[in-house]
């Protein structure tokens, strides 16, 4: 009896500390397992810097109707109104594929131009983790405005044009992101004396959040080359922006030395900030569906 008392004691000591080293390496185990990274979100709240794109996305299924307006000079005061007489438009749409593909098409006033854009992400920001977010982003030109009557020898080549964008953006803070931007300009057709073919830049911009739903924005992009005949017709691009959270959409007013917004002539047709003349006003006002 007694030594099934003691043949008894043993078993359930061993019963009961399998039972504990099981615990502890399943606990180990656990310990053990890759942590999912967490995302740093909310870099920029717009899907542009100001001109720039940004590297934010429509999440799948959400599509943007977008309205931009850029007035004329506003330092011709009454002459033409502040700038209102002579606006240009872009009216659009982008609607998001996948959360990491977005689809975009607009029409802009300037050379009647019909514009497709293609937008991905290719790696996020992570806490503790890897350090930047990078998004390639396209664009296709179509230039409707050209007729043959002045080009009798145009093809429908001739009336596209290109940009191709590296964009890689890093939220600093909860109140400052950055963004570095290598572009690449293509152009069918082009005027010798002020455009060429390829033009290189490299863009930046930076976004400061001074409230909930405030945010003042800045790009700027430097042309890497410039034609043979260089005469100071145009300029590096830039806009100031300020970023208005309002409910359902994010409202863009901005300042820019460049009356254009397909990103084609933006960076490539800045008329520049001349003794204090050239000063477009404008906005950008995305409305999600």
């Amino acid at each position: 009896m007694k030594f099934q008392k003691i043949t008894l004691s043993i078993v359930l000591l061993f019963f009961f500390g399998f039972i504990n080293a099981q615990d502890e390496l399943m606990n180990e185990l656990d310990s053990n397992k890759p942590q999912k990274k967490e995302i740093a979100s909310a870099a920029f709240k717009g899907l542009q810097v100001a001109n720039m794109q940004s590297t934010k996305l429509p999440s799948k299924g959400e599509f943007y109707f977008l309205v931009s307006h850029r007035f004329g000079d506003i330092t011709d005061g009454l002459n033409n109104f502040f700038g209102l007489d002579v606006a240009y438009t872009k009216l659009g749409g982008i609607y998001g594929a996948t959360d990491w593909l977005s689809l975009g098409f607009s029409r802009h006033t300037f050379q009647k131009n019909y514009e497709f854009a293609v937008k991905y992400k290719m790696a996020n920001q992570e806490i503790d983790g890897f350090p930047v977010t990078i998004v390639g982003y396209n664009t296709m030109d179509i230039r409707s405005d050209l007729k043959t009557d002045l080009y009798p020898d145009l093809k429908f080549n001739d009336r596209l044009a290109y940009s191709s964008q590296l964009i890689v953006s890093r939220k600093v803070n909860n109140s400052v992101s950055v963004i570095l931007n290598p572009i690449l300009v293509h152009k069918n057709l082009y005027d010798e004396l002020t455009e060429q073919k390829n033009t290189y830049l490299l863009g930046t911009g930076a976004r400061f959040k001074i409230s909930k739903r405030l945010s003042i924005n800045l790009d700027y992009a430097a042309r890497l080359n410039l034609p043979k005949a260089y005469d100071y017709t145009y300029h590096n691009p830039m806009t100031l922006g300020l970023d208005i959270e309002t409910g359902g959409h994010v409202f863009q007013l901005v300042l820019s030395n460049s009356q254009t917004m397909n990103d084609v002539s933006y960076y490539t047709t800045a008329s520049g900030i001349n003794q204090g003349k050239d000063i477009f006003f404008g906005f950008n006002m995305y409305r999600v569906f």
